[in-house]
């Protein structure tokens, strides 16, 4: 994710108990990614929470990307 992108997803503990979220809001990327996963086109989203961008929901993407490239699964025998 591009440093601009980063920039746009913070974490305050004061806000959401210190949930991921777009900057200058108090929308949570579980919350885009919620909406994403059920469904919601990006203009739904854009729609339902005007203060959003085209570009915090590509954030939101990438931050869940980067997330997840970086875990590693380890299978155990059972």
């Amino acid at each position: 994710m591009t440093l601009e992108l980063r920039d746009r997803i913070v974490v305050d503990p004061d806000i959401l108990v210190g949930k991921p979220i777009v900057r200058g809001t108090r929308i949570s990327v579980e919350q885009v990614l919620g909406h994403l996963a059920d469904g919601w086109s990006e203009s739904d989203i854009l729609s339902e929470y005007p203060s959003l961008t085209h570009d915090d929901i590509i954030a939101c993407l990438g931050y869940a990307h980067d997330l997840v490239s970086e875990e590693s699964l380890f299978h155990t025998a059972a």
